[in-house]
């Protein structure tokens, strides 16, 4: 990371008024003449996502290639510690989403206050989101048990769930994203490193995707048995669908966390040796897709809208009324935003076989959409075959946070 220039605020448009050439900036970098420019600046225009904003970022960012969930738990009584805590990560992430370094001078005899291993490395679309679990308000550990939203508490265990208690639970938890894992991970180390004696690491899972080089087209991202994950996601472009499913309102009757947003997280392995050795067609039905196209069965278009009443020419359902996409459309009006990542952690103790799966994330307005929808999951989804849902935690995630604010200050006002 450079800090002289991108402390400065050069901005690319910066750079094209002093060239003389901002109507012609799309002309220029279209060319491919932004490779003589320096990388800081051209880092500064592209790899940067405003750590400030209505709501936090993360949520509706398109999904970058990679993401590390980590749950903490508090270890500090004491009120004041952990908004100090709170403002010093806040600072933090601040600069590391510009693509700063923690520090802006470091000594010879002291230790450095970035670790450095990002050094040289731009922000790659780098996002903090920043929630609390119903654990932060137990006993009322802060003075604020008495504004725990009644949405916040435990999801039910479900029909079919194994779920391992190290999956579960936290305080605090960060999902921390960005293009490259270098950065996440030093993001996750820096963080941890500020917070160490106020703060634990409860559990922490890494997940990927495919990376935006190896698919420029940007499609939709598909799940370690083959098929599109994500397509049936609500527009988040549209103010309305934001109100009404995404993002918590103040009449939702918590009004610190208006402009926030419940994450679901499941740990869901996949049993890719069984599903393996399924047949083409039989894989396409349990999902309801092609997998090649992603289209929902009966339709062309991957966008193409789920209609489960859809017959053939002898009567049959085009789309089997048990099938992945069927049983989790439902009516369609539960919708929730996924964020969903791959995940591999080596191989099993007891079977040999690869642990690796689905770390399902998923935003909504409202726990009771995941729940309502997973509830007809484990009741007649024909993927349940194939998986095994381990782990299941519940957050409320903050609002935006505002410049001169810290991460969660309104809960703490």
């Amino acid at each position: 990371m450079t800090r002289t220039t991108l402390e400065a605020g050069v901005t690319r448009r910066d750079v094209l008024k002093v060239a003389g050439l901002t109507g012609l900036g799309a002309a220029l970098y279209a060319s491919g003449l932004e490779r003589f420019l320096p990388r800081a600046l051209t880092a500064q225009a592209t790899d940067q996502i405003p750590f400030y904003g209505k709501y936090q970022a993360g949520i509706l960012t398109p999904p970058q290639n990679h993401v590390q969930v980590v749950a903490f738990d508090v270890q500090t009584t004491r009120r004041d510690e952990l908004i100090d805590l709170l403002k010093r990560w806040t600072r933090a992430c601040a600069r590391l989403t510009a693509g700063l370094p923690l520090g802006d001078a470091d000594s010879a005899y002291v230790p450095p206050e970035d670790t450095g291993e990002a050094e040289g490395l731009s922000a790659g679309h780098l996002t903090f989101t920043f929630g609390c679990g119903h654990s932060l308000f137990a006993k009322d550990r802060f003075g604020i048990g008495h504004k725990r939203p009644k949405l916040l508490r435990e999801l039910p265990v479900f029909d079919l769930d194994q779920l391992d208690p190290q999956w579960a639970g936290g305080d605090l938890v960060v999902q921390i994203c960005a293009d490259d894992q270098q950065v996440v991970f030093h993001a996750l180390r820096n963080l941890t490193r500020i917070g160490r004696g106020i703060v634990k690491i409860r559990w922490t899972q890494a997940g990927f995707q495919r990376s935006k080089a190896a698919d420029a087209a940007g499609g939709t991202p598909r799940n370690l048995f083959g098929f599109k994950d994500g397509t049936g996601n609500p527009d988040g472009t549209q103010d309305a669908v934001r109100k009404q499913h995404l993002f918590y309102q103040w009449q939702d009757g918590s009004p610190w966390l208006t402009n926030g947003s419940f994450l679901v997280v499941r740990r869901i392995q996949m049993h890719l040796e069984v599903w393996d050795r399924t047949i083409l067609k039989e894989q396409e039905r349990t999902f309801g897709r092609e997998r090649a196209s992603g289209a929902p069965l009966g339709s062309k278009e991957e966008f193409a809208a789920v209609t489960p009443s859809k017959r053939t020419a002898h009567g049959e359902a085009q789309l089997p009324s048990d099938s992945h996409t069927a049983v989790a459309h439902g009516s369609g009006k539960e919708q929730l935003l996924r964020r969903s990542y791959s995940y591999q952690a080596g191989i099993h103790e007891t079977t040999g076989a690869l642990d690796a799966g689905l770390l399902f994330l998923s935003y909504q307005r409202s726990p009771e959409q995941f729940i309502t929808i997973q509830r007809r999951l484990a009741a007649s989804d024909r993927l349940n075959e194939y998986i095994t849902h381990r782990g299941s935690a519940v957050f409320a995630c903050f609002g935006g946070i505002q410049k001169g604010g810290y991460i969660g200050d309104a809960l703490f006002a």
